[in-house]
């Protein structure tokens, strides 16, 4: 049975036609070519141009993400297209999809969450101070990070739902402020994560790391609840119009606030994993990685359910922009290409993001 909550957001869904579905009556099947059985054994030729423009519309970026492989295999047979460098290019970025998934939360509600890579790197010099210099259980060191993650998150969301501050300004000065401070407790490289842990991190499962599968889990979960709970289409209902789903009766305050401390959380998830996976902990390391994760998050909103930022459409990103910078270093570019290939790729994601959101709803 349905909350009366969960049925006053139906009917204002319905109203603003932002989530129907039907099935296809006789008159609706005829005009998209097919039989009124529904099952498909005729298409009309105007339906099969349809289907392959919505089939290119949703994966586009899959189809873009092979012809870049071909490119690069192509160009380089002997050295792109091998077992390593796939292997490279799965289990290398699990920190980034982490946090590319992370600011799906905020982002889902219309917050931009720009302290990200701060919490990030302030959980993994955490477990460098904590663990490496103060000698603090690996455990202890990784649950402090963890409960860091979360205050920041608390905090943020104070000055953003409570205190009505932009979400943008509130949290680049919260993400500058702590990797100043992450800076400031540990200014060299420590070496000495606990062997275990790095172990755990780095082992290796059907060729690729536990990081990897640890991200992909994250992933699916978050797809889950996005797709198939009523807490995602809370979410993307106060991301479409907070007034509205305050009249549906949500707590609007409450969601955003989840939202932001959701995101906070993974990413000093994330944090921990990275500490894992390189077995010591650099603080210079954190600010390269905000740039890519927004990339991926906007990339993906064009793909998979174009219009919304989703999870699978995400996942695909990360890798397709992986693909696309080690085919480029593999062909002898380096330095500079990181910066132009992900800050053009964001510009072009934004661009295609937004296309796709108008796209959406005039179809609906």
């Amino acid at each position: 049975m349905k909350s009366g909550t969960d049925l006053r957001v139906g009917r204002l869904a319905k109203g603003m036609h932002v989530s129907t579905t039907t099935a296809p009556t006789r008159q609706s099947a005829s005009k998209t070519g097919q039989t009124g059985d529904g099952l498909g054994s005729h298409r009309a030729p105007h339906g099969n141009r349809r289907w392959a423009t919505e089939l290119v519309y949703r994966y586009g970026i899959v189809l873009a993400w092979i012809v870049l492989i071909a490119v690069f295999s192509i160009l380089k047979p002997d050295v792109f297209f091998t077992t390593g460098t796939f292997s490279t290019i799965f289990g290398s970025q699990a920190v980034l999809l982490m946090l590319a998934i992370a600011t799906l939360f905020s982002l889902t509600v219309g917050e931009f969450d720009m302290s990200i890579t701060g919490v990030f790197g302030m959980s993994y010099v955490l477990i460098g101070v904590l663990h490496i210099g103060s000698g603090w259980p690996i455990v202890a060191a990784i649950a402090a990070a963890l409960v860091f993650g979360v205050l920041v998150g608390i905090v943020n969301a104070l000055f953003i739902v409570k205190l009505g501050v932009q979400s943008i300004v509130v949290t680049l000065g919260m993400g500058t402020l702590l990797i100043g401070i992450s800076m400031a407790i540990s200014n060299r490289v420590l070496v000495g994560v606990a062997p275990e842990f790095v172990a755990l991190i780095r082992f290796n499962i059907g060729g690729l790391s536990a990081a990897f599968w640890l991200a992909l889990l994250l992933t699916l979960v978050t797809w889950y609840v996005f797709s198939f709970t009523p807490l995602g289409r809370y979410l993307f209902f106060v991301g479409s119009g907070r007034e509205v789903s305050r009249l549906a009766g949500l707590n609007v305050d409450a969601l955003r606030s989840g939202a932001l401390i959701t995101t906070s959380t993974i990413s000093a998830l994330a944090g921990v994993v990275l500490a894992g996976s390189l077995g010591s902990v650099d603080p210079t390391i954190a600010n390269s990685y905000l740039l890519p994760a927004y990339a991926a998050a906007f990339l993906g909103a064009t793909a998979v359910t174009p219009g919304r930022f989703n999870p699978l459409g995400t996942f695909i990103a990360v890798y397709f922009l992986v693909t696309g910078i080690t085919g480029l270093q593999i062909l002898g570019y380096s330095g500079w290409i990181e910066a132009v290939f992900y800050g053009g790729s964001l510009v072009v994601a934004v661009a295609l993001s937004r296309v796709a959101a108008i796209r959406r709803r005039s179809s609906l």
